[in-house]
């Protein structure tokens, strides 16, 4: 028998407030989307430009729903048993040892002293499994090869791996996955039909006005939405790492911390690397702020 889906909201609108909660903003189609996979048992798939808010879901909802997260963070040449388990070949061979100074010579009595589950180093996608409970974080998907991606599926259908020394480790329930992707590249049309999928777009300015306002309440008003409009005409610049509303957040805390008032080129220019990744975004930007505050 499948295992059950772990968590089973009761509307998408119970969904908005548990995030909102966790002051995390979502627009009406992220919380019908998450309703939606967490109902049905799905992995849910979150695309969408770099810092616009896709693994934070994953940190709310988990605090939200009082569960672990477990993450699994990708990256290229990720090996299986990196996101799955490995054994611990240092107590294994202090295992061996001990047994061979007590006279057991058999070979295969000190195999199956050291192919047992305490000896097994439980990697995100094993350890979210045996959980059950728990919100599953694949983060940065895009990141990994093909091979890597057949293996997912192998896990998101069956919600189950295969240890040949010890057998198959089957979830009592399923845990909410959910996978991140910044599009560095195509995703398998397999992989996505087994998710339920959502596009994160930088949000609006009235949206990310109100992020910026439950994250840091202490900021002006004022201030908040001079900063947020700034940051909405900077995306309109062709840069080569627009910024995403992680970045928004990053500007609105320097600006507290320099105790800025008002945004003038001479508060701006310093902090611009709470914003910026790169030197020529900065320079580009450095370089537009004249004409781009009096349009606030």
């Amino acid at each position: 028998m499948d295992p059950k889906p772990a968590f089973s909201p009761e509307s998408p609108a119970a969904v908005a407030a548990l995030l909102e909660r966790g002051r995390y903003i979502a627009e009406e189609g992220l919380s019908v989307a998450l309703f939606l996979a967490l109902r049905l048992g799905r992995p849910l798939l979150l695309e969408g430009e770099p810092g616009v808010g896709k693994t934070e879901v994953a940190r709310v909802l988990a605090e939200g729903l009082g569960v672990p997260l477990v993450r699994l963070q990708c990256y290229e040449g990720l090996e299986l048993e990196q996101a799955l388990y490995e054994w611990d070949h240092a107590r294994q061979l202090l295992e061996i040892r001990l047994l061979e100074s007590i006279g057991e010579k058999d070979p295969a009595r000190l195999r199956a002293s050291v192919y047992r589950e305490e000896f097994l180093l439980k990697r995100p996608v094993l350890e979210a499994l045996e959980l059950g409970e728990a919100v599953l974080l694949i983060d940065e998907v895009d990141r990994t090869d093909e091979a890597f991606e057949a293996f997912l599926l192998e896990v998101l259908s069956d919600f189950q791996v295969t240890v040949p020394e010890l057998g198959t480790l089957k979830a009592r329930a399923r845990p909410f996955v959910l996978l991140t992707s910044n599009r560095t590249r195509e995703l398998h049309d397999a992989l996505r039909r087994r998710c339920v999928y959502y596009w994160i777009d930088y949000p609006s300015l009235e949206k990310e006005l109100r992020i910026v306002r439950a994250r840091l309440p202490e900021l002006p008003e004022a201030l908040a939405r001079r900063v947020v409009a700034l940051v909405q005409r900077v995306r309109g610049l062709g840069l080569l790492k627009p910024p995403g509303v992680a970045e928004t957040l990053d500007l609105a805390a320097a600006l507290l911390a320099l105790g800025a008032e008002d945004l003038t080129p001479g508060v701006l220019e310093p902090a611009l690397g709470a914003l910026l990744k790169a030197r020529e975004d900065v320079e580009r930007v450095r370089g537009a702020l004249a004409e781009l505050l009096p349009l606030l």
